[in-house]
């Protein structure tokens, strides 16, 4: 085993081992259910039946292959199935990512390790990983396909059907199409104005170009409409970004706090991306100047964002941390050299030992038991129960985050009041939503409009003191949980 094929398998290792954990998250369970749903009865999901504040409404969702998906790799494999599937959709994300990298493979290494890490907040049993490969597939097949790949840009439209078919962020790849297009079309300005070109010459070098970008892009356009909803999915992303409530309450829609440790990869990826552009000789080309501009933007408007900025910044910080290197004149040619023979075997001897403890930090995080363990310091698991074993089949008003766990467990005995719906609940079911968990003035009309007589909350939520206040009772309480049922 060559050096350079050592760094590749310990790279991608690293980032497989890194990847594989327990990756249930909130939303997860609303998808599951969703492809249980969908394969059960063999049809496309259009209508709400989870839900007590919409049950019957048009629901529009982009997301229904990824829940199949999903869904699958539960009920063949349980919550390993699940870590397996979100580690794999890392690890061919970033593999995309490694394609564009230039330089050093030790730097590459560093690079994408790093991004690995500002990237795993994102991480979770949802449609959104999917989302998150074909950004990396976009970034992959635009980043170089100028010089070698050309022929791949007429794949973005296959690409796009795929998207459109597992999750809203197809409205990423249009991003990634606009800003190319853009640096394109700025590059032929500055030619213009800057190198004393003429306008017509200065076209005639970029116009195969612009309109290469364009015709793609329209054809990706036409490609949204190949989904069960047709062309009024186009206007989807648009619908989920509108919602305010999502922007307030929603804390993977808010900026990222760097208060906190899991955003210190980020913010150090920032550091080396200002510090690489200012130092590097290599000038920096119009097309990754936007493209990180737009991304860095986007991430710190909102911290789901982070991981798609991970994926645009870690080629441009490599291309230029090298050629800062270059300046540097690191190389040393004095190091002692094993015979290369030696060296192959001590390479594959190291690789097989690091394969080995991998495995073993795998193995763990396959556990069911460790799963279920997070899942119980997450949900509320003996509230659930509780509410299974005495099922009284009243309207329920429940935590916002819970509301998925509800669906996976208790439907249909209980549709939940809210849930990560986002895109189905809007403002309206959402604001209903925060001024009954908070206690304030109008939940009354809240709980009378929709009939709530059972309520699952948090036993520190403000909600709980004003039902006891007017004589609700506790049918259940655990450090977890409360369970309050209407008087009778």
């Amino acid at each position: 085993m060559t050096f350079k094929r050592l760094v590749v398998g310990i790279t991608f290792l690293g980032i497989f081992t890194m990847a594989v954990r327990a990756s249930v998250g909130y939303d997860t369970w609303w998808h599951l259910k969703a492809g249980e749903w969908m394969l059960a009865n063999r049809a496309i999901l259009r209508t709400d039946l989870f839900s007590l504040t919409r049950q019957g409404s048009s629901w529009i969702y982009p997301g229904w292959l990824a829940q199949i998906l999903l869904y699958v790799a539960f009920r063949n494999f349980s919550f390993a199935g699940l870590n397996l599937f979100t580690a794999l959709m890392v690890v061919a994300a970033f593999a995309f990512v490694w394609c564009t990298l230039e330089g050093r493979d030790l730097l590459k290494a560093f690079i994408i390790l790093l991004a690995v890490s500002a990237s795993g907040v994102y991480w979770s049993a949802r449609p959104q990983i999917i989302s998150f490969v074909l950004a990396g597939y976009f970034l992959f097949v635009l980043y170089p396909h100028r010089k070698r790949r050309a022929w791949l840009l007429w794949s973005l439209p296959l690409a796009m059907i795929l998207w459109v078919n597992v999750h809203g962020g197809f409205a990423i790849g249009f991003l990634i199409l606009g800003v190319y297009l853009c640096g394109e079309t700025v590059q032929m300005v500055h030619k213009a104005v800057q190198d004393d070109q003429d306008w017509r010459s200065a076209w005639d070098q970029h116009k195969k170009e612009i309109y290469r970008l364009l015709l793609v892009s329209f054809l990706c356009t036409l490609a949204v409409s190949i989904n069960p909803h047709g062309p009024q999915m186009i206007l989807y992303p648009f619908k989920t970004v509108s919602i305010q409530v999502l922007q307030d309450y929603i804390q993977e829609w808010q900026s990222p706090n760097f208060h906190h440790a899991q955003t210190l990869p980020f913010l150090l990826m920032l550091l080396l991306l200002i510090g690489t552009l200012y130092e590097s000789r290599r000038r920096g080309d119009p097309t990754e100047i936007i493209l990180v501009l737009v991304f860095l933007a986007l991430a710190l408007l909102a911290s789901r964002n982070i991981a798609l900025f991970a994926l645009v910044a870690a080629p441009v910080i490599t291309r230029h941390l090298d050629a800062l290197l270059d300046d540097m004149h690191l190389d040393s040619g004095s190091a002692v050299q094993l015979p290369q023979n030696a060296a192959k075997w001590l390479n594959l001897a190291v690789f097989l030992l690091l394969i080995v403890a991998s495995g073993l930090k795998i193995s763990s995080s396959l556990s069911s038991e460790v799963t279920q363990d997070e899942i119980e310091e997450e949900f509320p698991v003996r509230a659930v129960e509780y509410l299974r074993a005495v099922q009284p089949k009243k309207n329920l008003f429940n935590t916002y985050n819970w509301g998925g766990y509800v669906i996976w467990e208790l439907h249909p005995d209980f549709l939940s009041f809210v849930d990560g719906r986002t895109d189905l609940f809007d403002d309206e079911i959402l604001e209903e939503y925060l001024i009954s968990w908070r206690g304030l003035s109008g939940w009354e009309r809240v709980f009378e409009t929709w009939d709530i007589e059972i309520v699952l909350l948090e036993p520190w939520a403000p909600l709980r003191m004003r039902l006891e206040s007017q004589g609700w009772e506790i049918d259940y309480e655990d450090e977890r949980a409360v369970v309050l049922s209407s008087p009778q």
